[in-house]
């Protein structure tokens, strides 16, 4: 029995994640954003793969500012990670603040509703609270509204009780590196918090830290690039693989024309072949886009996707794989080191975040490096 059947057990796919290339990552981040302090982005349960166990091993490797999207993804971090700062980035719910500082969580403040109930409970409790204040530059998504950091700016006031205080923003395209909205957007940022009582600045994510060091501030918010996807796309990859997706070899069977194969008989045989099927489908990450455009690998072989792909199931063309390496209870590997997630994600049209996020909990998980 190879290991990789151990640890799948009775799973139809083993899905690895290798918490030392996470760590290495964290560290080449860091080090490329020196001096900034480097953070960590563990939201969607650390990107579909483990906030508990990413942010542990994070926490060895030195990281000590976290950043979740959600109140209750802060509270379950904060069972495991007693002592390093974690900001919630959808802010504060206003009728929750009390769940906030119990479990010291950083909300990002994105509304001026949102500065005044936190301001209002930290006067309630009598003591000063920390805030990240969220200043929009261009994404028009979260933040404060240019004519909101006016109205701070002409009255910090509001502001008492919250410290100490980060001013963020968030980069809409820093993944282009030539892209003229990045430096328009890092001008309006500086231009808002000359205005604002000074402090610390939170302004690049994962491909932000390679734009530069007027894009570093005081500290990074790397996330997909600690899970291994490419933060830099028009150049090679700096980061290492994190993640490995390998799923069983069900059954294998010859088709010749004028055969079809799958759902709406979309795929129609040309000739003489074999089709496997493979234990794994949409209901498990591998989107339904990527059928007859993606591809797996057996033995060393790219096998293309054939037809449609269905809530629990692949099929893939292995005729010119050699039969004994082709049978069932062999593993295809979808995601690995020849199949990076942004593989598979161009196959379905959609982007290695999406990948992702999207891998089901049907899978054996198996965690290597780390503490555990």
């Amino acid at each position: 029995m190879t290991s990789e059947d151990a640890a799948l057990g009775r799973a139809g796919a083993l899905l690895t994640i290798d918490l030392d290339a996470v760590a290495e990552n964290w560290r080449r981040l860091s080090a490329q954003g020196t001096p900034a302090e480097c953070g960590a982005v563990l939201k969607a349960d650390g990107y579909g793969l483990g906030a508990a166990q990413v942010g542990q091993a994070l926490a060895a490797a030195g990281a000590r500012s976290f950043f979740v999207a959600h109140l209750e993804e802060g509270i379950a971090l904060r069972a495991v990670l007693t002592e390093p700062r974690i900001v919630v980035l959808n802010g504060l719910l206003p009728t929750h603040a009390a769940e906030y500082s119990a479990h010291r969580l950083v909300p990002a403040l994105n509304d001026p509703g949102e500065i005044a109930a936190w301001a209002a409970h930290a006067a309630a409790l009598g003591t000063t609270l920390p805030g990240f204040v969220h200043l929009d530059s261009g994404m028009n998504r979260l933040g404060l509204a240019p004519e909101d950091q006016d109205r701070l700016a002409s009255d910090p006031s509001a502001l008492s009780g919250i410290t100490p205080i980060t001013w963020m923003t968030h980069l809409a395209c820093a993944e282009e590196t030539g892209n003229p909205m990045n430096r328009a957007q890092l001008q309006r940022f500086r231009q808002a918090v000359a205005r604002l009582p000074p402090a610390p600045v939170s302004i690049a994510n994962s491909s932000g830290i390679f734009l530069g060091p007027d894009f570093l501030g005081d500290l990074t918010r790397p996330g997909a690039a600690l899970y291994g996807i490419n933060p830099t796309p028009d150049r090679p990859n700096p980061m290492m693989g994190v993640v490995r997706l390998q799923a069983r070899i069900l059954q294998t069977r010859r088709v010749d024309t004028p055969m079809t194969v799958g759902y709406g008989a979309a795929h129609r045989v040309e000739g003489p072949g074999r089709i496997a099927t493979i234990a794994v489908g949409y209901a498990d990450g591998v989107l339904r886009a990527s059928g007859d455009r993606g591809a797996v690998r057996i033995a060393g072989f790219t096998a293309p996707i054939t037809g449609r792909i269905s809530m629990d199931l692949i099929t893939v063309d292995v005729t010119h794989i050699p039969e004994p390496l082709a049978v069932p209870g062999a593993l295809a590997e979808i995601i690995g080191p020849d199949l990076p997630p942004e593989r598979l994600a161009a196959s379905a049209g959609t982007i290695g975040y999406e990948i992702l996020t999207s891998l089901g909990r049907r899978y054996a998980r198996h965690y290597v490096g780390g503490a555990l």
